[in-house]
């Protein structure tokens, strides 16, 4: 399984995790030609050698209309990005953008974004959808923190350009890497106070606190923004789990660097490798019912299979009020997590549900396609930790064993004796 792990020890912005991923690839500089290629207004994007600390990494250049953004921030930041805070809230502002270069005075709406990023920039629809849900986080946070609707939201040209950049390159670069699994460290956020276009305000600052809602994060005592919005946000979206870094064998590291020199490298590290071994991090989810039939249980359980399930059982138990119930289980992946719990919710009568975390070991599977005199038989083959067996598909077994008006251990003798050969 490929692992991307995340060293977050220094926080992280936009470009941070940008020039952390751009290390990971074999030819960095083919990737920011393709970036400066996509069209973004006014933006041209280069790739930086930066030492911190005696460790040598990369650091990504923006300039917004031939000026580095770092020069027209607002707010001095920590990190270099000049779009972590100057997000304000104007109902009465509008603004046309023609995707054309132009003063960096203006504003854009969430609006304005998606419509360069969906119908501007020369990606797939996936790498869009990433970038908007992206954005949405920085949106929603801002308009929580402002108490106005995300409609009314606006970002400063400069900044809305630069975490354009920021959040297509991370989300291209993410594509491009395709992780089986992203997993990242407590998120150093800083302390102290970050000057920006509102006033002062404590850090982390408010939009990046609500966005890392639910994600393990520390103070320390480096006095700074550490993390940004769009580094959160960023985070939040791709981060499959928090916490320290699983077993894997490491194939590459990136480090991509800040601006800001700090006592501890200014850098986010990014670990790509695979895991040693095929232990497997699932969910079991489970509720108790007793209110429901067998058909309704049955029911619910195919649901659940459709909604991605590797696994659904039952097992009778007793229940308060000396009731007999049944515990209904589903194992699934992080990913089907979501679908799982609303299935259960939908086709069973529980009003809670249980969750729990657990890793499993799987062997390595593959399946044959075995050529006989009653046609294909598929066979599943598994190896892995010294074993090594076989299984041919109760389908096909059943199919040949009711032709043959035999049972399901004569249908694989008859097989075995006929030297079924493997097509793939």
């Amino acid at each position: 399984m490929k692992i991307l792990y995340l060293d977050c020890a220094m926080g992280a912005a936009g470009d941070m995790l940008a020039a952390a991923l751009l290390e990971l690839l074999p030819q960095p500089d083919a990737f920011i030609e393709q970036m400066n290629a996509l069209g973004i207004p006014g933006v041209h994007i280069q790739r930086i050698p930066s030492v911190k600390c005696g460790i040598s990494g990369t650091r990504i250049s923006v300039k917004i209309n031939g000026v580095e953004e770092e020069s027209l921030d607002l707010h001095h930041h920590d990190h270099h990005h000049g779009h972590g805070h100057d997000h304000h809230e104007n109902p009465s502002h509008t603004h046309h953008h023609d995707h054309k270069s132009e003063p960096s005075h203006t504003h854009n709406r969430l609006q304005d974004i998606e419509h360069i990023v969906r119908d501007h920039l020369p990606i797939s629809d996936k790498i869009k959808e990433d970038v908007m849900a992206v954005y949405e986080l920085i949106a929603e946070a801002e308009s929580h923190i402002h108490g106005v609707p995300v409609s009314n939201i606006h970002f400063h040209e400069v900044g809305a350009m630069d975490a354009v950049a920021d959040i297509t390159a991370v989300c291209m670069l993410m594509d491009m890497l395709s992780p089986d699994e992203v997993v990242a460290s407590a998120i150093h956020v800083g302390s102290g106070q970050v000057k920006c276009a509102h006033g002062i305000l404590p850090v982390p600052a408010p939009a990046t606190a609500h966005i890392l809602k639910d994600v393990p994060i520390y103070g320390g005592n480096i006095r700074g923004e550490l993390c940004t919005p769009t580094g959160a946000a960023l985070l939040k979206y791709f981060v499959d789990r928090f916490g320290a870094m699983p077993l894997m064998k490491i194939d590459s590291i990136g480090y991509g660097m800040g601006a800001k020199d700090f006592p501890a490298a200014n850098c986010v590290r990014a670990f790509l490798g695979r895991s040693e071994d095929k232990n497997d991090a699932v969910f079991e989810i489970s509720c108790n019912v007793d209110d429901m039939t067998a058909e309704q249980i049955g029911f619910a359980m195919e649901r659940l299979f459709d909604s991605g399930a590797l696994d659904v059982f039952t097992i009778p138990i007793g229940m308060k009020k000396s009731r007999p119930g049944t515990l209904l289980c589903a194992l699934c992946k992080r990913e089907n997590r979501d679908d799982i719990i609303r299935s259960i919710f939908r086709f069973t009568t529980t009003i809670g549900i249980r969750q729990a975390e657990m890793h499993r070991y799987v062997l390595n599977r593959t399946e044959t396609n075995m050529d006989t005199p009653y046609g294909v038989v598929r066979r599943k083959d598994c190896d892995g930790y010294g074993v090594l067996r076989s299984k041919y598909e109760y389908e096909d077994l059943a199919r040949i064993a009711k032709e043959k008006n035999i049972s399901l251990t004569d249908a694989i003798a008859l097989i075995e004796q006929n030297s079924a050969t493997p097509t793939k």
